[in-house]
């Protein structure tokens, strides 16, 4: 990958499934089930495309003043990029817009947390376990 990435809002969400499929389905054996939960609907979506073709993806949900990060994917040939970190990034800048909306919060698989806390992240409470994965949950102030 040798193309920057163009990350935008998209309303593409087979796009977005076909990454999540890949990489939480295929990858790492989350259930269908759990992946797909009904809540795209009411979700922001961002795409990260490299030439036309959709590599990364994530999904903000609106919950009073937290917007939760989710879904965050990138295909198996764009990671080691900085294509996530750039998601992360637009993320939060989206976040920003929304009105009212003044910390983020995300889920992260505790592989990821040194990554996320490079992004300005604090993990808090105790490791659960999300679809056979261990996670903390993380939040930012998205004013800092």
């Amino acid at each position: 990958m040798t193309a920057r990435p163009l990350i935008a809002r998209s309303d593409d969400l087979a796009a977005c499934h076909a990454i999540r499929r890949a990489v939480f389905i295929d990858e790492q054996a989350v259930p269908e089930a759990l992946e797909i939960d009904g809540l795209d609907g009411a979700a922001i979506h961002l795409l990260a495309t490299v030439d036309g073709r959709p590599v990364g993806c994530a999904r903000l949900l609106i919950d009073g003043t937290v917007g939760k990060i989710g879904r965050v994917a990138v295909l198996r040939q764009a990671r080691g990029t900085g294509l996530g970190a750039a998601l992360i990034r637009a993320a939060l800048d989206e976040l920003r817009g929304v009105p009212g909306v003044t910390t983020a919060k995300l889920g992260a698989q505790t592989h990821a947390l040194g990554f996320y806390e490079r992004l300005g992240f604090v993990a808090q409470g105790p490791v659960f376990d999300d679809a056979g994965i261990p996670h903390r949950t993380m939040t930012r102030p998205l004013w800092t």
